[in-house]
Order: C-alpha cells, then sequence, then structure tokens
C-alpha cells in the first residue's frame, strides 16, 4: 500500500505531523525541536521491514527532491549531499547542520511492494462556478488525476493556496473551497499533483468576480462652476465596477436621456443651469450609486455673475472674464 507522510519545520525548528491523513496518519512523530547547526531526525513510526520498499520520496516544500530511493538506488537532491542519512528499514530521515534555510514543510511518501506506481496523467480542475458577485458567493474547485499515491497543491498565481478561515482543503487536498469570494480570489488557478515518479499541473481556471459600483466620483471639465452662454461644457462620472457600469444622468433629479460615463453639453443656454449628477449600476451585483450633484451655472454675456465681467473672445464667443 502508499503511506503518506507530512510535517512541518521551523527554525529553532518545530515540526508537528497534521491532520487529515486518512493513510499514513501518524507516520511522523507530533514534535521535535532543534537549532540552527544540529541534527534533526524524522523517524517514522513503520516498524522495520527486510524487504526494502518499492518506493520512497522525501520532498521538501513540495518541489525540493531530499532524496529518492527507488529500486534500492539513491537519488539525492544536491542541497541535502553530505548533509542527510536515510534508514530504508523505517523510511526515516536524519538531517544534519541545520539552517534557516531548512524551515519549511516536509513530505514522505512511501510505496510498499507490491503496489503498482503509476505516471501521473490527465491533471484536470473542475469548478462549480466561474461567475460570481464578491462577498456573496462560493466556489468549489476540484482537482483529479489518473495515477497512484498521489499529493495534491493549489497554486492561485505563483502562491501557494492554503487553509483559512476562507478556504478549505478537503479530501486529502483535492478539494478546494473559497467562502465569500473576494476580487482576489480571480485566479489563475492550478492543481499541481506528484507521487514519487511524476509531477502534473492542471491548466489554469480564472473566476470572474463582480463587485461595484464604488468610488463614484463626477468630474467637471473646465472646472468652474459659473460658465457663458454658448460654452461647452463636459461632465465624467468615474467608478469601480466589474463588469464595467450603465450610466443615467440627473439635472435638478429629473433623468437625462444621455448614457455613457460622458455627458457633453455643448453651446450651452441658461436653461442648462442646475445641479448635475450620475448614477453607476452594475447587472451583475444588481447595486448601484449616485454622485453627489454637482452645480452648474449659465449667464448670458451682458450679465455679471459672481465677479466675473462678460465679454467676446477672437471669434466672437461670449466668455466670463475676471
Amino acid at each position: 500500500c502508499g503511506i503518506i507522510g507530512k510535517t512541518s519545520l521551523t527554525t529553532a525548528l518545530f515540526y508537528s505531523s497534521p491532520a487529515g491523513f486518512t493513510e499514513g496518519d501518524g507516520v511522523l512523530p507530533d514534535g521535535l525541536n532543534a537549532a540552527v547547526g544540529e541534527t534533526v531526525m524524522f523517524n517514522t513510526t513503520l516498524s522495520p521491514t527486510e524487504k526494502p520498499f518499492q518506493s520512497v520520496n522525501w520532498v521538501f516544500n513540495s518541489t525540493i527532491t531530499i532524496i529518492i530511493v527507488m529500486n534500492s538506488e539513491n537519488i539525492i537532491g544536491p542541497e541535502y549531499v553530505g548533509r542527510i542519512t536515510f534508514f530504508p528499514s523505517t523510511a526515516s530521515l536524519e538531517l544534519r547542520s541545520l539552517t534557516l534555510n531548512d524551515t519549511g514543510e516536509y513530505n514522505v511518501n512511501i510505496i510498499q511492494d507490491g503496489q503498482i506506481l503509476n505516471d501521473l496523467s490527465s491533471v484536470l480542475v473542475t469548478s462549480s462556478s466561474t461567475d460570481l458577485v464578491e462577498f456573496s458567493g462560493s466556489v468549489s474547485l476540484s482537482c483529479s488525476a489518473s495515477g497512484s499515491s498521489l499529493s495534491f497543491l493549489w497554486l492561485n498565481g505563483s502562491s501557494e493556496v492554503t487553509a483559512s478561515d476562507r478556504v478549505q482543503l478537503t479530501d486529502g487536498g483535492s478539494n478546494l473551497t473559497i467562502i465569500n469570494v473576494t476580487r482576489f480570489d480571480q485566479g489563475p488557478f492550478r492543481c499541481r499533483v506528484s507521487n514519487p515518479v511524476s509531477t502534473g499541473t492542471s491548466d489554469p481556471v480564472n473566476l470572474s468576480i463582480s463587485y461595484g459600483p464604488e468610488n463614484i466620483n463626477l468630474i467637471l471639465s473646465p472646472p468652474q462652476g459659473y460658465f457663458a452662454v454658448g460654452s461647452d461644457i463636459s461632465l465624467t462620472c468615474s467608478v469601480g465596477s466589474r463588469p464595467p457600469a450603465q450610466f443615467k444622468w440627473f439635472l435638478n433629479g429629473d433623468p437625462l436621456s444621455d448614457t455613457g460615463s460622458e455627458l457633453r453639453l455643448m453651446n450651452v443656454n441658461m436653461s442648462n443651469s442646475g445641479n448635475y449628477s450620475c448614477q453607476a449600476s452594475n447587472n451583475k451585483t444588481l447595486s448601484s450609486q449616485t454622485s453627489e450633484p454637482l452645480a452648474i451655472t449659465v449667464s448670458p454675456c451682458n450679465q455679471k455673475v459672481a465677479g466675473s465681467s462678460p465679454g467676446l473672445d477672437s471669434l466672437g464667443r461670449c466668455v466670463l472674464g475676471q
């Protein structure tokens, strides 16, 4: 049969064998302390056997090979040459001359005689959903592969996914559940599966997380409150939203026919005076947000407003100057 052990090591070195392994649970001891420069012994709880194991694979941080033993042949990782002793009767491991770089997670995968060990193939991730709303949806990702004696590691981008209040890893790590997804849970997610003879990684899976609208802002150009008759005015509504928001415009609370993030008022007259506001809505989150009103006053060229003196520019257009 196949036996899987997992432990973590910190410097000054502490390690434990976490719960969650149904096969091989307890294969490593519960606790150990050591200091930098000393020696640590990873004693398995297996009874000594006269017949060698078919395969033993010790791995550091899921990717760095410490030692692979197959058919009585030892393959030692370059970082561990001269620093380890392997005990074939129990698959235990001694690690010497400890440094801070030895802090991390250690895994042992033991294949006993008589088990057929197959290479990995067809690593596949399926998702319960790929279209979710921030803070109101959960998703489950399931990883499967053909092969034997499999161990699983999840990646979000280049970062390893670990269990937390929102993240659950079940079924030996093959299932990943994220509760109350956020915009930072978009991925790409990959599943890396390994056994003593091979490693495979799934194609990426991306999630679409809808959010917003939020942080709405109404910008006036030119940035002034008073305009002469005949002026051109632009109002721009900016907002954070995924998917992009839809917009409505209001003058004194009454809806305008304009849509889009920009409202252009060309050759304005006095009827364009009033309080303008924009409203952004998201058809995925079913939320909306409305800006604070922005006051615009349009004055005739023969009227003085707020200390401004009317006049004509070089093209004969009415302007308000100081």
